[in-house]
């Protein structure tokens, strides 16, 4: 945890302050492509430094024993879990002064990122493979070796860090719940695939969202206004959701 976050930080230095020698002054409010620099960099050496260090491990067994219906059903859990997960943020108090800061600048700088061309690269394809990567390839993996009789206590424990690391506390709630079912993915397969189709799936749909929508800020700005559309909508997604993990309980395996 400690060196993902120390990554995250030195890459940040680095290109705030190459940008800063580039302009002649210093600044840490960096226009959205040296942003989308900075996220590539920090993702490139998180990989590489995780597998370097063997704190993670790379392996096709998982692909090679063909789990394309695991696969698709993480798909579809992650499309079912859009509305529950819109809901659950509108239930969250406004937050007020420092929090309210870090929410405010998350989302100036998401949406600087979802306008400009190579956003959808750093939004939807880079975090998913660094982020299960790391926190479950890595975290999870040692927390599960460091306790195997408590299964549920280190999937909690890495969902939870998993949750803190966005630093957002709008996103934390939402990321908490997706970081228990992605644990428990990763303990039924053995492998990070399943996550990385999930996490990709989920922040595709936030970035369409995002452009069909423009920028919708709650479910009503998507089913319109009223508690009916917003109930309708759930009871449809719950239809998806629930199917889907069932059938991922029957499905996840192993490789043999």
């Amino acid at each position: 945890m400690l060196a993902f976050l120390a990554v995250q930080f030195v890459a940040q230095f680095l290109v705030v302050a190459i940008y800063s020698l580039v302009n002649g002054q210093v600044s840490d409010d960096l226009p959205p492509m040296w942003d989308i620099a900075t996220m590539v960099l920090f993702s490139v050496v998180s990989i590489v430094l995780f597998l370097k260090m063997c704190w993670a491990e790379a392996s096709r067994s998982y692909l090679q024993s063909r789990p394309w219906d695991v696969l698709l059903w993480s798909v579809v859990a992650s499309l079912g879990a859009i509305v529950p997960s819109l809901l659950l943020q509108g239930l969250i108090p406004e937050w007020t002064g420092w929090a309210k800061d870090i929410v405010d600048q998350t989302n100036q700088q998401l949406e600087g990122l979802m306008s400009i061309p190579g956003g959808y690269m750093v939004i939807a394809l880079l975090p998913p493979v660094v982020e299960e990567l790391v926190f479950r390839g890595a975290v999870l993996r040692s927390l599960l070796e460091w306790k195997p009789e408590k299964k549920w206590a280190m999937i909690a424990l890495s969902a939870l860090f998993f949750s803190l690391v966005h630093l957002n506390p709008a996103q934390m709630p939402h990321a908490f719940l997706i970081g228990l079912l992605l644990g428990w993915m990763y303990t039924r397969t053995g492998s990070i695939v399943p996550g990385v189709a999930y996490h990709w799936a989920n922040n595709t749909a936030a970035y369409v969202m995002f452009h069909l929508y423009h920028n919708p800020e709650s479910l009503q700005d998507i089913v319109g206004p009223g508690m009916r559309p917003a109930m309708l909508a759930l009871l449809f997604s719950l239809c998806i959701l629930i199917p889907s993990i069932f059938q991922l309980n029957l499905r996840m395996k192993k490789p043999s």
